[in-house]
């Protein structure tokens, strides 16, 4: 019996593991910009004390509501025979409306409309996390600031042509990986917290409340990287069905979201004692020995940010043609023993386009955040 248990909660451990890369890829790699935009942007804000505060604030109570209470607390609750998605969750709705079928239409745009967003994102993220990753060459050295556009393309190119070979061989290091960039996040905030650890203050919801309340229009504009921070979020319900709830859980309140917070307030230290770490909080808390590994670790932790809603966008096409929404494509099947790992030629290279197209058009990460 005590073997079992411990075989049992082993199993929970790895699975925590392996979500780590493919749940929390994208919601981990949102350090690397979040922040920075609420203070670099057109319209961003003064780095005073004051809105240093007001902003981490924000993003605590952000994460705090919208992620560890909704999502994790909530959302994950309301699975479809298991599996999560906002077209699982759709299909679930529609099965509750036919009770009253005035409602049907509404769910069902609704869930196209959800998915529609995620197409989005899957198009966004790869592009935003691999160029503020690789933004971290101009801190180390900024003669290599023209290598930047042309490196993140290299990258992309790279990650969208290795698709039709399956990610089940390297699958395996993506959970390790992770695990060092969160560890990684947690120390470099904690050794700038430890410098200025007035900045915990922000914790209190008064300083973002009185924010809102006194500058609403530029509380508006800061709502816009405080969604940056959440970015990612919706993976924790989509990918439920390949994990569980409890590892999903295990992972999240063990190690992500301690992680991102003591990051965010270990950036807002650094603004604190030094402004013109605004050009690039997350990389100027490493020391400068540091920051070259850093910019691997960062570029390794966005690719498989990537990798994660990449693989998304081929479930939800698999799940739209099912469901009628999109016309039948063709679907290859990328390993032998793992039914959910697909590969769809006419997705991923949309997403390649599309992902290209972003970063000659934009060409940083601030200017498409």
């Amino acid at each position: 019996m005590q073997e079992r248990s411990h075989d049992a909660k082993r199993s929970v451990g790895l699975l925590a593991l392996t979500a780590l890369g493919v749940v929390y890829g994208d919601i981990g790699t949102s350090p690397l910009y979040a922040f920075k935009e609420a203070f670099m942007s057109e319209h961003g804000l003064e780095p005073t004390e004051a809105n240093i505060l007001a902003t981490l604030s924000a993003f605590f109570w952000a994460v705090t509501l919208s992620i560890s209470i909704k999502y994790v607390g909530i959302v994950l609750k309301f699975d479809n025979a298991g599996e999560g998605g906002v077209l699982a969750l759709t299909a679930l709705a529609h099965r509750i409306a036919r009770t009253t079928p005035r409602w049907l239409p509404f769910v069902a745009g609704a869930g196209v409309f959800a998915a529609a967003l995620f197409y989005g994102d899957a198009i966004i993220t790869p592009a935003i996390s691999v160029l503020s990753a690789i933004e971290g060459l101009s801190v180390a050295a900024p003669n290599l600031q023209p290598l930047i556009q042309p490196v993140t393309l290299a990258v992309l190119i790279i990650l969208f042509l290795v698709q039709r070979h399956g990610t089940h061989r390297i699958g395996g290091l993506f959970g390790p990986i992770t695990l060092t960039w969160f560890l990684t996040l947690l120390a470099l905030g904690a050794l700038s917290i430890a410098q200025t650890p007035e900045v915990l203050r922000a914790v209190n919801p008064l300083y973002a409340l009185s924010f809102a309340a006194d500058r609403p229009g530029a509380a508006f504009l800061l709502s816009s990287a405080v969604f940056l921070a959440l970015t990612g979020g919706e993976a924790l319900y989509a990918d439920m069905g390949h994990f569980g709830r409890r590892p999903v859980r295990l992972a999240w309140y063990g190690l992500v979201f301690p992680s991102l917070l003591i990051n965010y307030f270990g950036q807002g230290a650094l603004l604190m004692r030094s402004a013109e770490a605004v050009k690039n909080p997350f990389y100027m808390l490493a020391p400068e020995w540091f920051t070259l590994p850093l910019v691997v670790l960062a570029t390794a932790a966005t690719v498989i940010a990537s990798q994660a809603v990449i693989s998304g966008a081929y479930s939800v096409t698999l799940q739209a043609t099912r469901l009628g929404y999109l016309p039948r494509m063709r679907i290859l099947h990328t390993s032998d023993t793992e039914r959910g790992q697909i590969y769809i030629p006419a997705i991923n290279w949309f997403m390649l386009l599309g992902g290209v197209v972003l970063v000659l058009e934009f060409d940083s990460s601030s200017n498409l955040a």
